[in-house]
């Protein structure tokens, strides 16, 4: 817990400046109760004990609402600039995860569940706004707070200042021990709402095949199941929020209690004047206050301390390709082959490797595909290829360059992915073809959306290549979700082009359109073409074949002629 708060102190460096402020805020704020306590006993004691009349009064009333306009102003002060630091550093702890996670490790993601990830991402950072804009910002006011008022009310009534003394630390050590409980149900809570999160997605990804094989009402029942825990542990976690309270709340009120019987005896006895058991006595409760809100800043603070551990975890992952300190110019693939050399890759998450001892050759422009049952490794080798993972042995080289020589965003640069699936974005057709050049122009965007083979199609919609695509705009089938991809590689232009299961799920008119595309795309450039049958490797000059344990086999490479007859 220590080390997580400490690291989430490091990472609050965005927030320093609004953390200062907020500390300075925060003691003036206090200046300003201390003297609001002692002109109010003054006021009080004037008008009981000496008859002044409201005429006499009105100076120190005048000040008195001239500090409690002060107060407001400040309060606002203390709780804008706490927000300010929290946006920041909620900006900045975003901007980590998305390089990490797109840029570090984007090949790296597949033993993650990515419902728990968008969890940590979004509400997981979300919640650490309360940490950050109220809950360090009020530790600090409750450190100078009683210190300030304890040294006011020592030379007015030493007896009271000592009970205060004894007294309030004992908030702080309840504090402890009803927020490690705290802690623990808050995990349990947060781990319940990340295993929701991501069991829904899964859902939501999986409704056409639940539907069609008669699954929907079990996955109804596991996401109530996980409804359920998310429910009890809430109820839990708010259980002890509630004992939290109470228990800080009787401590101050008996605090509070045993100032003013103290100062009641010494009144009557006359050992103590008005004003000065007043002033003690408004303060009292005032010294307990910044401590009690720290309790209740805590417990609002505990979800974003729970999600901070995962995304802590997230972001000390070790990246998926480390590059050298000095790189080298990326090599072209149109000229040079790209060469595997005893590759072998394993993911951490499992027992056996993925790739073991694959050695093979991307000619320049010429078309390999890789066919092989599904797990057999054709997506992980691709990464590879794309430079978004490194192998755990051997090396990937193009033209005697080893990848990790090169700097990774020059090297993508020179190549286009056409995934399985492309990602139809929430925006105009146009934006979506342009997604990977987002700068380039109406007349390159068409020329592109023709090389596809989809440009008809889209100055047909209503808007023409301004129609919004995706949620909230126009459903576009999955073959013409494939040519958008394709079109995306056409805007691009690159030396090496990438195919995952290109006519995967396509009806066969759609897989025509789309092998006529391709072969467009492919022609003068190097590519690799991945395929789970033979029979889909369409228009490639070598095909390779991968086994189901990762393998390479050793009759791989065959004919273009012979490859298009099977």
């Amino acid at each position: 817990m220590k080390d997580l708060q400490r690291r989430l102190a490091a990472s609050g460096g965005a927030a320093r400046a609004q953390i200062a402020i907020s500390a300075g805020l925060g003691a003036a704020g206090t200046a300003l109760l201390i003297a609001q306590a002692t002109l109010l006993a003054q006021v009080i004691a004037a008008a009981f004990l000496d008859g002044a009349s409201l005429g006499d009064l009105t100076p120190k009333l005048l000040w008195l609402a001239a500090i409690v306009a002060g107060r407001g102003l400040v309060a606002f002060g203390f709780e804008v600039t706490g927000r300010i630091g929290a946006a920041r550093v909620m900006r900045e702890l975003r901007e980590r995860l998305v390089r990490s996670l797109l840029l570090e490790r984007p090949g790296a993601l597949g033993s993650e569940r990515s419902g728990e990830i968008a969890t940590a991402c979004i509400q997981g950072v979300d919640a650490l706004e309360a940490y950050y804009a109220r809950y360090l910002p009020q530790l600090v006011l409750a450190v100078l707070s009683p210190l300030a008022i304890l040294a006011w009310v020592l030379p007015r009534d030493w007896e009271a200042a000592a009970i205060l003394a004894v007294t309030f630390p004992l908030i702080p050590v309840f504090m402890i021990l009803i927020g490690q409980l705290a802690q623990r149900s808050v995990r349990k809570r947060w781990r319940a709402l990340s295993t929701l999160s991501a069991r829904f997605l899964d859902v939501v990804r999986g409704l056409e095949t639940l539907r069609a094989f008669g699954r929907a009402e079990a996955q109804e029942r596991a996401i109530e199941a996980a409804s359920d825990r998310y429910r009890r542990e809430t109820m839990a976690t708010l259980r002890i929020g509630f004992l939290s309270a109470l228990v800080l709340e009787l401590l101050a009120m008996l605090g509070t209690a045993l100032v003013a019987a103290t100062i009641g005896i010494q009144l009557a006895a006359g050992d103590l004047g008005l004003t000065a058991g007043l002033t003690v006595l408004l303060l009292a409760p005032e010294l307990y206050a910044p401590l009690r809100q720290v309790g209740a800043q805590f417990h609002a603070s505990a979800d974003g301390l729970a999600a901070a551990e995962r995304i802590f975890e997230l972001l000390d992952e070790p990246p998926a390709l480390t590059s050298r300190a000095v790189t080298l110019p990326a090599p072209d693939p149109r000229v040079s082959p790209i060469r595997l050399e005893r590759v072998g890759f394993r993911y951490p998450s499992r027992p056996r490797p993925v790739l073991r001892g694959i050695d093979l050759e991307l000619p320049p422009r010429e078309t390999t595909a890789l066919i092989g049952p599904s797990g057999s490794g054709k997506t992980t080798l691709a990464s590879l290829v794309l430079g978004l993972a490194g192998p755990t042995e051997g090396r990937v080289t193009c033209g005697g360059v080893d990848l990790r020589d090169v700097e990774p965003g020059s090297w993508r640069a020179r190549v286009a992915w056409v995934p399985q699936r492309p990602t139809i974005l929430a925006a105009s057709a146009a934006a979506n073809i342009a997604l990977l050049e987002p700068q380039a122009s109406p007349e390159r965007i068409r020329a592109a959306a023709a090389a596809a083979g989809i440009l008809e199609l889209l100055d047909s919609l209503p808007h023409g290549l301004g129609t919004r695509l995706g949620d909230g705009g126009r459903r576009i089938s999955a073959g013409e979700a494939q040519r958008i991809g394709l079109a995306r590689a056409f805007l691009r232009d690159p030396a090496l082009v990438i195919l995952d299961e290109p006519t995967a799920n396509l009806d066969p008119a759609s897989a025509e359109a789309v092998w006529e595309a391709i072969e467009r795309l492919a022609a003068g450039r190097t590519a690799l073409l991945i395929t789970h049958r033979r029979a889909l490797a369409r228009g490639a000059e070598r095909v390779v074949e991968l086994t189901a344990d990762g393998g390479l086999l050793a009759s791989s490479s065959l004919p273009r002629m012979e490859a298009a007859a099977a």
